[in-house]
């Protein structure tokens, strides 16, 4: 492989902003050598890298745009984590594939605003999700682990309800371990559907603090249920998700999809890699894939590992799973044509 020796030298010289860059005892620098594979040599704000040429180039991206990152409209310094350094390495790859610059994703109009902050996208495939999400009816994204889908759905909620697009947010998944009747087990509606509704309330929390949580649930504002409560019910001035809806038949997709109301907007979620219905049940998401693009006010968004944003071995362990998918597949045609040779 043949290395590459880059130098740069960031400016303005701030002791300040370059400690937030580097990070504790230089913790980006490391997590951006290990993503990339190169070496980092720093005097001051003089930069020496050392390794394959678009490992080189994306790193120099990366220093010279997080190093702009580190000081404030208001003159104060924001901290860099090693967090930030993989989502912003992340991006740039994504953004160097598709021969874009990185002011494309930095600088998009597509972001959601709360009242906690900013949310902009990662990568297109998030972009365009948000700007079909306000834009559609109904809207499905489906993809992977870890690539944004339930968390964007809920923090564009949270946008809709806060700018009085909408009056409520119901978030629903179904209960699949329960057979979708949880009347076996002990407590209230709330306390028998906590298990399964639990990373809804999660990323809720995040996004706009447990205590408002908390009072909009009391106000009845925001509500969050298994799919099995949605049966009978037509909902009205909501933002309605369902999330995990590869584990729904397709009875219940198509009660769900019935359920929406006036001035409506809903975003439902899913995975179709990760089915746990019984086998001889068929996925309503696989289903609704199938038959609604023909509806224009329906989107649908896939996304893929690219638009990852957990740890990195997220991304590894999809491409173990699709390589073992992929294997067993053509094992299992071998194994046909073998059989059918011998008749």
């Amino acid at each position: 492989m043949n290395l590459v020796t880059k130098e740069i030298r960031l400016q303005p010289a701030n002791n300040k902003r370059l400690i937030s860059l580097c990070g504790p005892l230089d913790d980006n620098l490391k997590q951006l050598e290990y993503q990339l594979r190169i070496t980092i040599n720093r005097y001051n704000n003089f930069f020496r890298l050392i390794g394959p040429s678009i490992s080189v180039e994306i790193a120099t991206d990366v220093l010279v745009s997080l190093y702009s990152e580190t000081e404030s409209e208001y003159g104060t310094i924001n901290d860099i984590n090693p967090e930030q350094m993989y989502l912003t390495v992340k991006k740039i790859q994504i953004l160097k594939k598709k021969s874009k610059c990185i002011k494309e994703v930095s600088n998009t109009s597509v972001r959601i605003e709360t009242k906690h902050g900013i949310i902009k996208p990662r990568t297109e495939n998030q972009a365009q999700y948000i700007s079909n999400i306000f834009n559609h009816d109904i809207t499905f994204g489906i993809g992977p682990a870890g690539t944004g889908k339930t968390y964007l759905a809920i923090a564009a909620a949270v946008d809709l309800l806060e700018r009085q697009k909408n009056k409520h947010i119901i978030l629903t998944r179904p209960a699949i371990e329960a057979g979708e009747k949880l009347g076996f087990l002990p407590g209230d509606l709330h306390q028998k559907s906590d298990p399964y509704v639990r990373p809804l309330y999660d990323a809720l929390f995040n996004i706009i603090g447990y205590e408002r949580v908390e009072k909009l649930i009391q106000k009845k504002i925001i509500e969050v249920a298994p799919l099995a409560y949605m049966r009978g019910r037509t909902l009205n001035d909501s933002v309605i998700i369902l999330d995990e809806s590869q584990n729904t038949t397709i009875t219940q997709m198509k009660m769900f999809l019935t359920r929406i109301g006036f001035r409506s907007t809903v975003i439902i979620t899913g995975d179709i890699t990760q089915i746990d219905l019984p086998s001889n049940q068929s996925s309503g998401l696989e289903h609704a894939i199938k038959v609604l693009p023909i509806i224009k006010d329906i989107s649908f968004n896939f996304f893929n590992k690219e638009d990852s944003v957990r740890h990195s071995i997220v991304t590894r362990i999809i491409d173990a799973y699709e390589a073992w998918d992929s294997n067993k597949n053509i094992l299992s045609m071998s194994c046909n044509k073998y059989e059918n040779s011998c008749k």
